[in-house]
């Protein structure tokens, strides 16, 4: 077979590119009226280079009677050659152009790209997401004659003459019948411009009305605005009272411009989504944009314009480009520069906004060292001596220096909401406070806090249980502390805890401290007995667990307590010793331990007994 080669051009099926963009590049058919306006601002932005005193509009008009919609604008208009030459172009905008993308720009052009929108020459076309057939009419000011250029959704473009008293240009849609409601509903529509072109600089009218419909002059925006105008303006547009308002003004390697807020909602759990809105010249690229405010400030409502930020294709997000990451790093240092001067200046407010976003701020600390500082000295954990402070904690937690050799100081805390009145007694008459970690968050920020300590003193993070050094000698008192024999443990076998005896300060027979992890692995026990857990769910379990000892509660016997003396002297099945039992179920029930199963049944057991025992039968 003979060898061969040919040079053969791209085959282009027009239609088909239409009908993919129109209906892949967008996620929203409305994006549509999004391009058309941005479409006519540019083409005002374009005479106002060159008209300082002009101004112009946009008009958006229906008709339902035809099924159209219009989008009017007065601004410089197309000539026959601009409108053959880019009009029908994919990928060759005319604002993309005189931005300086390409190098064909129109002559006399110079400098008008500098507040232009569009860029890829690809908008016009989104309109036949909305409309069987498109229809350009317009006039440039210097030319006699307007254009008038008209496509369906295939290949042939019309292009003619057309008689416009004035320049400037007009955009029909004749519309799918399944988007007549753009050509019925003025509030669903009013709706969609606001939503895109709310802060535009052009004023935009709907039918013609004289009122505008769009904010256009947000104080935010202004070169020197005033806190309290912001402020208020923040509350109407966002319906909802801020409770701190954070002017942004950056024009460092990147410019911002706009206001965030805290808002007075609260984040729920974890997955706090932003819900700030990008802006570049105005126009909104995004009322959601990710990746821009930092994680741990997901609280924050407002709107940034970007001017140098490149929207994406679609327009509905921004290129995270070295711009975007320029800006997101400024706008960082700029919201930590804010709230570490706030808790310095105005430490009321910043502690009603550590109240609303606490458990939200604290998380969110756990993987931002800076945030971790500044909470040090303002964040506030529950404790058995009030709301103190890591620093408050610290300072109040001294080690004993008779025992401990290696620490400097000992911080005591809590996991247990049911133990939480039973452990601020026991901490009641001590100098050193015990921090209820009620959530996992707040005990891992402890952890990290301690050991990102400003000084050279040792911190050690204990739970307060009989199991952690010291916690049985300075807090209960406890001095001769032993395991019980083993008669005595299998006869408490049933309580599934670590079961020791000793001399207590206090008065109790039995102390009873719990451990969270035993009822959970218990929970998960009893769920996989009856077969209602989920494999993927299992594994998951499975994997936490993996390789730890069963967790146990605790239990102290004080043999300062004569009842506990006189039942370990006589040992196990005497009516005694089923009393100290019935105390350790009542120690474990008060500590808010369930008591089910065996031990239930041996609660009965015991109850017989001693009753028994008490009406003098054998």
């Amino acid at each position: 077979m003979a060898n061969w080669k040919r040079t053969i051009p791209f085959q282009v099926d027009v239609a088909g590119v239409i009908h993919i963009m129109s209906t892949a590049l967008y996620s929203r058919p409305e994006a549509a009226v999004r391009e058309l306006i941005q479409n006519a601002h540019d083409a005002i932005m374009r005479r106002r280079h060159g008209e300082l005193a002009y101004r112009g509009r946009i008009d958006i008009v229906q008709n339902p009677g035809r099924r159209t919609l219009e989008f009017r604008d007065d601004g410089l208009g197309l000539s026959v050659e601009e409108a053959e030459r880019y009009l029908g172009t994919l990928g060759i905008g005319l604002t993309g152009l005189l931005k300086g993308r390409l190098e064909s720009a129109p002559r006399g052009a110079e400098g008008e790209g500098k507040d232009l929108i569009g860029m890829f020459g690809i908008g016009l076309f989104s309109a036949f997401m909305l409309a069987d057939r498109l229809v350009v009419e317009s006039r440039r000011a210097e030319e006699g004659e307007g254009v008038r250029w008209a496509a369906g959704s295939g290949s042939r473009i019309e292009l003619s003459s057309f008689e416009k008293e004035t320049c400037g240009t007009v955009v029909r849609l004749e519309l799918k019948p399944e988007f007549s409601w753009l050509a019925e509903d003025e509030e669903r529509l009013e709706q969609v411009v606001k939503e895109y072109a709310d802060f535009l600089p052009v004023s935009i009218h709907l039918n013609e009305s004289p009122t505008r419909v769009n904010v256009m002059h947000a104080v935010w925006f202004e070169p020197t605005p005033d806190h309290e105008s912001i402020e208020l303006e923040l509350a109407a547009y966002f319906d909802e009272t801020p409770l701190d308002v954070i002017p942004i003004r950056i024009d460092d390697t990147v410019s911002i411009t706009g206001a965030l807020y805290v808002s007075p909602r609260r984040t729920p759990g974890f997955s706090g989504e932003s819900v700030v809105t990008a802006t570049v010249r105005r126009m909104v690229i995004s009322s959601r944009i990710e990746g821009l405010v930092p994680h741990w400030a997901a609280f924050l409502r407002g709107v940034l314009e970007l001017p140098e930020a490149s929207p994406t294709t679609s327009r509905e997000d921004l290129v995270r480009d070295e711009v975007f990451l320029h800006a997101a790093r400024a706008l960082e240092e700029k919201l930590y520069e804010h709230f570490e001067t706030l808790a310095a200046r105005d430490p009321s407010r910043w502690q009603a906004i550590l109240s609303w976003h606490r458990y939200w701020l604290a998380g969110a600390a756990l993987g931002e060292p800076r945030l971790r500082q500044l909470l040090r000295s303002t964040y506030r954990f529950a404790t058995s001596h009030g709301r103190r402070t890591f620093e408050e904690i610290v300072s109040a937690s001294d080690a004993d220096p008779l025992y401990e050799t290696e620490f400097d100081r000992v911080i005591w805390y809590n996991t247990d909401r049911r133990q939480e009145h039973w452990i601020d007694s026991l901490f009641g008459d001590d100098t050193a406070p015990c921090v209820h970690t009620l959530r996992t968050f707040e005990e891992s920020l402890l952890v990290a806090m301690a050991e990102e300590s400003e000084t050279q003193e040792a911190i050690d993070v204990r739970a307060a249980a009989p199991s952690s050094p010291g916690f049985a000698r300075d807090l209960l008192g406890a001095s001769d502390l032993e395991p019980l024999p083993e008669s005595w443990q299998r006869f408490f076998s049933a309580a599934e805890a670590s079961i020791q005896c000793g001399m207590l300060r206090t008065s109790q027979p039995v102390v009873a401290f719990l451990n969270e992890q035993h009822e959970l692995m218990q929970t998960f026990e009893d769920l996989k007995r009856g077969g209602v857990v989920p494999a993927g769910f299992q594994r998951l379990i499975d994997r936490h667990f993996d390789g730890q000892q069963r967790p146990r509660h605790e239990i102290i016997l004080n043999r300062r307590h004569r009842l506990v003396e006189r039942a370990l002297e006589q040992g196990p099945g005497t009516p005694l010793a089923s009393v100290l039992r019935l105390l350790v179920w009542q120690g474990l029930g008060a500590a808010g331990a369930p008591i089910h199963g065996e031990a239930r049944r041996q609660q009965v057991e015991d109850l017989d007994w001693i009753a028994e025992c008490l009406w003098g039968r054998d």
